[in-house]
């Protein structure tokens, strides 16, 4: 999803409370990677692997300049014989310390051995962060977590979208008023049509 269709998909959701937690998760976030300086690991389950998220989350490092936020992949069945981004297995969370970031996408529980690994993680200092099941072990083990259920309004999907977008971002939005919404689009218009600042 480009920043186009986040952009979209964003007006599309104003006024819901999607934008304030994923804002807010995100802020969380880059707040933790950014102040402690650690590094980010990010792991899914062994049958769903967050590669989205990890794509997005290095373009926003890069196009925020916040270097931070370009997380380390970590992958359940990784192989020594796999390109060196993709080859690195659960054995780095059990390695990692305080000042790091762990951030755990799980549409349902993690299984035992993961969580075993962030549970070691925690106690190691690590910040745990939680998106995806809202309830169980995991979210109880997090120091923050985003839940999306399957009664949820958003999918996961949709959701690793906007908090990437958001962590990206480096000034807060504008205050929202009530607006025509021939006046929102035109704002979008302007938005999506300016050219991005310089960068120095």
């Amino acid at each position: 999803m480009d920043a186009v269709r986040v952009a979209l998909l964003r007006e599309v959701l104003a006024g819901t409370e999607w934008l304030g937690a994923t804002r807010r998760f995100a802020g969380v976030l880059r707040g933790s990677v950014v102040s402690h300086g650690g590094g980010l690991l990010l792991v899914g389950t062994r049958e769903y692997e967050p590669w989205h998220l990890a794509a997005h989350l290095v373009d926003e490092a890069a196009w925020s300049g916040t270097p931070e936020l370009a997380p380390t992949l970590v992958r359940h069945d990784a192989r020594p014989s796999d390109p060196a981004h993709l080859a690195v297995g659960l054995g780095r969370i059990e390695a990692a310390r305080r000042g790091e970031t762990l951030l755990v996408v799980s549409p349902e529980g993690p299984g035992e051995t993961l969580l075993e690994r962030v549970h070691d993680a925690r106690r190691a200092g690590a910040t745990v962060l939680a998106l995806g099941a809202a309830e169980g072990d995991l979210a109880t083990m997090a120091h923050d977590v985003l839940g999306v259920g399957e009664e949820s309004e958003l999918d996961l999907d949709t959701v690793q979208h906007l908090v990437s977008a958001a962590a990206g971002e480096t000034a807060l939005p504008a205050a929202r008023g009530r607006r025509r919404l021939r006046d929102r689009l035109s704002r979008l218009a302007d938005e999506l049509t300016s050219p991005p600042p310089p960068r120095w």
